[in-house]
């Protein structure tokens, strides 16, 4: 495929990401902070990410399964999970977060698992969207840069 052509798909992939609401700002930033001295920083961040992040579900999975629930502890598990997310601009992810931590405050399970339910299949489809879009960016090579639309 000729490179413009693949330029265009990024870019297109790309805003679509951000129209969808997967992804706010701080994805831009995180952009910004990628140079030739590290041009994969931004995707070796987001495998930082979804490692970490799948950590964190798995301790979230089992607090909810423990008899009494532990609220506050699901509470901080969240409250990490959605710093994580925040940092790399996942934003249906995080709002997803926000409102797993309302229920904690509420003290209701099921809301809890309800919401917990959102949180993983948020996850897992960012995850596949964004593995995507670094294989199409790997096909371009290190010189596609940050820009936001209209910008």
């Amino acid at each position: 495929m000729e490179y413009s052509s693949l330029q265009r798909q990024v870019a297109y992939m790309k805003k679509r990401l951000f129209d969808q609401g997967y992804l706010d700002e701080q994805f831009y930033q995180l952009e910004e902070l990628q140079d030739e001295a590290n041009p994969n920083f931004v995707e070796e961040v987001v495998t930082l990410f979804f490692r970490d992040s799948s950590r964190l579900m798995a301790n979230i999975e089992q607090a909810l399964e423990k008899c009494p629930q532990d609220f506050h502890r699901l509470d901080s598990f969240m409250h990490q999970l959605k710093g994580s997310t925040s940092s790399i601009g996942a934003l249906r992810v995080k709002n997803e977060c926000t409102q797993f931590r309302e229920y904690c405050d509420e003290g209701n399970l099921d809301g809890c698992q309800r919401s917990f339910q959102k949180v993983k299949r948020e996850h897992a489809v960012l995850k596949q969207k964004l593995k995507a879009y670094f294989q199409l960016l790997r096909q371009i090579g290190p010189t596609e840069r940050a820009t936001p639309p209209g910008g």
